[in-house]
């Protein structure tokens, strides 16, 4: 099962974007949130950026592009952040998520860092305020062993 456990949704949320939007990069600290994600309407350029000390593709990004066209669907497990673009208007997400929200958990890492260098397929759009101040992926590496240390203990590599 790649670590998806199917009856671990504990809640469910959606997003609407405008046309240039882009959020991210968010994540959960422990015990951490996974993350089943579908733009339901619309289209996005999704990244997934991986914050887990040990994995082999730890402090790399990946992109997909997910629309309703493909009815494709993206699993993120615990420790990786998520960030997306909306690539046209009005555009919809639905995330399915394995714990529940708990703002005081929520962790953000600018996605226009520059180590990162990720490949946005637009200039980056209207973001939130909460987004716009995100420290960078250099600023928080030194707390990432912290963010989910039961998870780093059993060595998992979802």
């Amino acid at each position: 099962t790649h670590g998806i456990e199917l009856g671990a949704i504990r809640q469910i949320g959606s997003s609407t974007s405008a046309l240039g939007v882009t959020r991210g990069l968010h994540t959960r600290v422990s015990p951490g949130e996974s993350k089943f994600v579908r733009c339901t309407r619309g289209a996005i350029f999704d990244v997934a950026v991986d914050l887990r000390p040990w994995s082999p593709t730890y402090l790399t990004w990946q992109s997909f592009e997910l629309g309703e066209a493909t009815a494709e669907n993206l699993w993120f497990p615990v420790g990786v952040a998520h960030g997306f673009q909306a690539l046209q208007p009005d555009t919809e997400v639905t995330y399915l998520l394995g714990a529940e929200h708990k703002p005081d958990d929520e962790r953000v890492i600018a996605l226009d860092d520059p180590d990162l260098a990720i490949s946005w397929p637009m200039p980056i759009g209207e973001r939130s305020d909460r987004d716009r101040a995100a420290p960078s992926l250099r600023e928080v590496e030194p707390l990432l062993a912290t963010w989910f240390p039961e998870h780093s203990k059993q060595g998992e590599g979802e």
